[in-house]
């Protein structure tokens, strides 16, 4: 692995990891805290399983995440698809605000629909 595909999986580990401890995060994966420590100074690369889910919680799929490790172009995915991706991974609090907003963009729409039938 060159030197660019190690920067770029450490990265995405770190990403992935968020705001969690290095030994809460090896605990969610199953490993210790050392061997994400050891992955996130490029010492040492996860194992596929441990890359799968890697990717998952950095909103990748395994295909992307190879991609970029290897410098090649992303595929590209649709808006709608990473929306939902990064959905996934957000802390409720900030799903809840993506809710709100979707409700409030609804009710416009349903207001102004409704005002149109009216003035018809």
């Amino acid at each position: 692995m060159n030197v660019e595909s190690r920067q770029k999986l450490i990265e995405i580990i770190k990403s992935a990891r968020g705001s969690l401890s290095q030994r809460a995060f090896g605990k969610l994966l199953g490993v210790s805290a050392t061997a994400v420590q050891m992955w996130e100074k490029g010492v040492k690369v996860p194992d596929t399983e441990n890359l799968a889910q890697i990717a998952a919680k950095a909103g990748y799929t395994m295909e992307e995440l190879l991609c970029c490790l290897e410098g090649k172009p992303v595929p590209e995915t649709s808006d709608l698809s990473l929306i939902l991706r990064q959905i996934k991974h957000m802390p409720l609090s900030q799903v809840a605000l993506v809710v709100q907003a979707a409700a409030d963009r609804l009710a416009a729409v349903a207001q102004a629909s409704d005002d149109e039938v009216k003035a018809s």
